[in-house]
């Protein structure tokens, strides 16, 4: 069944509806001409299919439906997308030719895939939807599960003082380029979650990003509660009881949606802990639909389970009062079979203390079978978050690995850029494994990258113009100071971008600590800069609203009114225009607050360059040659003016002294030859491997593809290697207290060191566990630990056994301890038994 047409449409083009619906149209750009000749300026001025297809005048459509040539583009258009959607020759068919037991469901509370859907408050969301375009690319099996929200993020509104205002716009679902999703009969799919005395209805809605689709639940069904209607009323609730329904709906809602469509992922990948309640709802459906316990589905269900954390704090961790979430899960509970008491646990750090906060990351680790960070430094960060929960692990084998985040590079792209990097690279650059492309754009000519950032500027410039122009109207500013608009910035001056949430951690006033020398640096009549910014603060931020206001009054002062300029309503639009054009893209968070970043990242492919604090992305991709850093590489996480007004000398100096003249150095041909170097070196180095193609991939390969032959292993046989994985970890904690050393030697050698140990293990079978010998790392080695060989159990004991074995002699003795530690070859540990036993 197609998509049904939102109006009457012209005998010939009712698969206009099926070309509006596919948001490909967000990266491929290929039917832009098409979209535009139906009406040139609703395109111009939003660049949303659906829209343009719901207001068109109808008399327009008649004329276009007997234009021949419309009709040719139409059907090849039509015919290019079915095509897209029915190739077997993607990345993910030739990597993995035997594909996943079943889907990987992404789940996530936030959706930013173009301004035509607005689900997204930030960084998360704009991730998540390029993500999910990427699977689309490679031919990943990919399904997306979000809410549908009444109203997304705010839109923002400057005043005549700077001061930000807050508008929420209606999302209506007529206007949205969505469509219900169906039932096998054509039903439009609804799902019920249980809640005390009710239950919440939900309506499922589908995006389709070419070969992925996204459901989206909404709770604004006519036969809801007004309560219940808006449980997805609007993005991240303030309080917390709406914010832990919103979370139920996602993970119980999204659960059953995708059973209720035939779907059965092999693999969850929840993103937040604000997801758990999605692995959650996967155990106890494994229980009911298996008859099993819940530490069997647990044990069978987690192994498909990936945990992706984005916060660099604890204090980005959901947490809910015990009371509240035993409230609202006792009955779903109840209905599986489960223990409540031993849920609720899952969600402590603290097992035995009933009156600790409900963590919701806490869930999402204690559910999954794998834990990632999105940057190598996060991953670090996060290993210290989560070290209490592995009380005597080195910090180093804390299970929380990590995948940078990237880009969705076609998503960001100008066209100038995409010819460019067509010319040198091959038009399906990014569908393969990009090993070619730094090769390719290191030959690229001077002229040729200068002539690129050249016109992103001057296209910026008149951006900047347009968007000030209607923001002073906005602002009832006199029509002198809205035609002065059309003066601001120079198409051929040095143009710097700041545009991010602000917020205290990230810093955006740094560069306003000394304003008389920014002004100089800003003024300077042979070598100027020009700076635009945007960002929004939260609502309940009065910090950050008192930023922006700040920024916002700076920009209109006399002497830098037309060398600085605040664009209001940051969003994905704004920020394509952005990367597209600055030259240079300042990042001033504080360390290591910043989990990843990926701002900076879209600017890659356009041949902009960054200038950043040592933090997320940029800490493992800087080097001198692609661009310039701020920091020391140390945590400064917390206020401190002192260090702050380091940074801002440092920044200053950065400027003055290798940014302002690097830019206008020019040589005979007008060029500048270090600009452009560290372009040529940026775009080279930085876009293949911060683009989401090689994100997904590393995702597929060390992540989903393990995780789904794990998940489907712990499955087979009625759930054999569940239930014994189960009685594995339940027989540890019983007995794990009982297990002590009884004697332990070292005997120093020339070339190796020999290790006997003899320790008690009371009733644990001796293959359940694994006898080492650890040394820290130091001296630039790595930590070690070396597997003891069981020579058997010790004659005339009950328990008792002996283990050899030699160490490296390249460091002392005393640097080795015993330990034991669980071990089963299917468990990861210490994730699924944090047990560890030292001898000291």
């Amino acid at each position: 069944m197609g998509p049904t047409p939102p109006r009457r449409l012209p005998p010939g083009l009712e698969v206009l509806v099926e070309l509006a619906l596919d948001l490909r149209w967000t990266w491929s750009h290929a039917g832009d001409a098409l979209w535009a000749r139906i009406d040139p300026d609703a395109w111009e001025q939003t660049r949303n299919p659906w829209l343009i297809l719901l207001t068109a005048p109808y008399e327009r459509l008649e004329a276009l439906a007997a234009d021949e040539a419309f009709r040719r583009e139409l059907q090849a258009l039509l015919a290019e997308r079915r095509a897209h959607r029915q190739r077997t020759d993607l990345w993910f068919h030739a990597a993995q030719p035997a594909g996943l037991p079943g889907p990987v469901a992404y789940f996530v509370m936030e959706l930013g895939v173009g301004e035509a859907l607005p689900l997204y408050a930030g960084g998360l969301g704009v991730l998540a939807g390029d993500h999910l375009k990427t699977a689309s690319d490679l031919g990943v099996p990919l399904v997306g599960v979000c809410l549908l929200y009444q109203r997304g993020y705010f839109r923002q509104l400057l005043d005549a003082q700077g001061e930000q205002q807050e508008l929420y716009p209606y999302n209506d679902p007529l206007t949205l380029p969505i469509e219900p999703a169906r039932e096998p009969d054509g039903d439009w799919l609804r799902v019920a979650v249980p809640l005390p005395g009710r239950e919440l209805r939900l309506r499922v809605w589908q995006v389709r990003l070419g070969r992925v689709r996204v459901l989206l639940l909404d709770s604004n069904d006519p036969l809801n509660s007004p309560l219940d209607r808006g449980i997805t009323g609007e993005l991240y609730p303030a309080a917390a009881e709406p914010r832990l329904l919103q979370e139920l709906a996602l993970g119980f809602g999204g659960w059953e949606a995708l059973r209720r469509l035939g779907l059965e992922p092999s693999v969850c990948h929840l993103n937040e802990g604000h997801t758990a309640f999605a692995a959650l709802a996967r155990a106890l459906d494994h229980m009911r639909r298996h008859g099993t316990g819940f530490a069997e589905a647990r044990a069978a269900t987690r192994a498909g389970n990936l945990f992706t954390t984005h916060t660099p704090v604890q204090a980005g961790f959901d947490r809910f009062d015990p009371a509240l979430v035993c409230q609202y899960l006792a009955l779903p509970c109840a209905r599986a079979g489960a223990s409540l008491e031993a849920v609720l646990a899952l969600g402590r750090e603290r097992l035995e203390d009933g009156g600790e906060a409900f963590n919701m990351s806490r869930l999402a680790l204690a559910l999954a079978g794998r834990v990632n960070g999105v940057s190598r430094l996060h991953g670090a960060v996060s290993r210290e978050l989560f070290q209490p929960l592995f009380p005597r692990w080195p910090r180093r084998e804390v299970p929380v690995g990590h995948v940078t985040n990237a880009v969705h590079v076609p998503s960001w792209d100008s066209a100038e850029a995409d010819a460019l990097w067509t010319r040198l690279c091959g038009k399906e650059r990014w569908l393969g494994t990009l090993e070619t492309l730094a090769g390719a754009l290191e030959e690229a000519p001077a002229e040729a990258l200068w002539e690129l950032r050249a016109r992103g500027r001057r296209r910026l410039v008149e951006v900047v113009r347009r968007r000030l122009a209607r923001q002073l109207r906005m602002q009832g500013a006199p029509r002198e100071a809205v035609e002065a608009a059309q003066e601001v910035f120079d198409p051929d001056t040095l143009t710097v971008g700041f545009a991010r949430r602000f917020t205290a951690y990230k810093r955006p006033l740094l560069l306003l600590h000394d304003e008389a020398r920014l002004v100089r640096i800003l003024t300077d009549p042979r070598r100027p800069v020009q700076l635009v910014v945007a960002g929004k603060a939260h609502p309940a931020d009065d910090v950050g609203r008192a930023m922006v206001a700040r920024m916002a009054r700076f920009a209109r002062r006399p002497e830098v009114r037309d060398r600085v300029v605040f664009l209001a309503d940051y969003d994905m639009a704004l920020a394509e225009e952005l990367v597209q054009g600055v030259d240079l893209w300042l990042n001033t968070p504080r360390r290591p607050l910043e989990a990843c970043g990926t701002s900076g990242m879209k600017l890659l492919v356009n041949g902009g360059l960054n200038c950043s604090e040592l933090d997320g992305w940029w800490d493992e991709a800087y080097t001198p040659e692609v661009g310039w850093a701020l920091g020391d590489r140390q945590p400064h996480a917390t206020e401190d003016p002192a260090w702050d007004a380091r940074e801002a000398e440092a920044l200053y100096t950065l400027l003055e002294r290798e940014i302002v003249p690097a830019f206008y150095e020019r040589d005979a041909r007008g060029i500048p030859p270090r600009w452009v170097a560290k372009v040529r070196a940026s775009m080279a180095r930085l876009t293949p491997r911060y683009s989401t193609n090689r994100m997904l991939r590393e995702y597929v390969e060390r992540h989903y593809v393990p995780a789904a032959e794990s998940w489907r292993r712990r499955c087979a046989d009625g759930g054999r290697l569940a239930r014994e994985l189960a009685r594995w970890a339940a027989h540890l904690e019983r007995h794990w207290a009982r297990l002590r050393f009884i004697e332990a030697r070292i005997e120093p050698g020339r070339e190796a060191h020999r290790v006997r140990v003899q320790v008690h293990l009371d009733e644990v079978p001796v293959e359940w566990v694994r006898v080492e010998a650890y040394a820290e790392g130091g001296d630039g080695r790595p930590p070690l630990a070396v597997a003891l060989d069981h020579r058997g159990a010790m004659p005339g004991t009950v328990g008792e056994h002996l283990f050899e074995g030699t160490v490296p002699a390249d460091r002392p003795v005393e640097h080795y301890t015993p330990r034991i530690v669980p071990h089963h070859p299917e468990a990861a540990v210490p994730l699924e038994c944090g047990r560890i036993l030292w001898l000291r």
